[in-house]
């Protein structure tokens, strides 16, 4: 019996797949949990349709990505902030991603979500760094942030 998968079934096959099993365990199992549908014309049309939006909504998310590293690594954006800091040059506190977030929305009026700033350990000294922030998966771009003293 051929199903359309609605969700991943380990060892059986993934989202969105049409494959062939028995008709008992289709039955019996997948379709009785929601974990799969018949396989018939109208069902495939419509899986097909849904892969199709997918993959528009997934082109426009890779060009918006990409339109924003071109903002983000340009010269002009460096997100420039401040703190308390020692002779030496090293900072009373450090700088975390949500700090460098906030800075851009503020300066730049960018939102960026904190979790895709891929900081290792926060920024501890003056100068610049730059910091690596994962737009989407295939896309990575670079902020310089300069951390002047108070």
């Amino acid at each position: 019996m051929k199903v359309i998968f609605l969700e991943d079934v380990r060892g059986k096959g993934k989202r969105g797949e049409v494959k062939d099993v028995p008709q008992g365990y289709a039955q019996n199992f997948l379709i009785k949990h929601g974990k799969a549908k018949a396989a018939t014309g109208s069902a495939i049309g419509k899986l097909k349709a849904e892969q199709r939006a997918e993959a528009k909504t997934e082109a426009e998310e890779l060009a918006n990505a990409k339109e924003l590293k071109t903002t983000l690594e340009n010269d002009k954006t460096v997100v420039e902030l401040t703190a308390k800091a020692g002779s030496d040059g090293r900072l009373f506190g450090s700088i975390p991603s949500k700090q460098i977030a906030q800075a851009l929305d503020k300066q730049f009026n960018i939102k960026l979500d904190k979790r895709k700033i891929e900081l290792s350990e926060p920024i501890r000294s003056l100068g610049y760094t730059n910091v690596p922030v994962k737009l989407h998966p295939t896309v990575t771009a670079t902020i310089r942030v300069h951390v002047g003293e108070k």
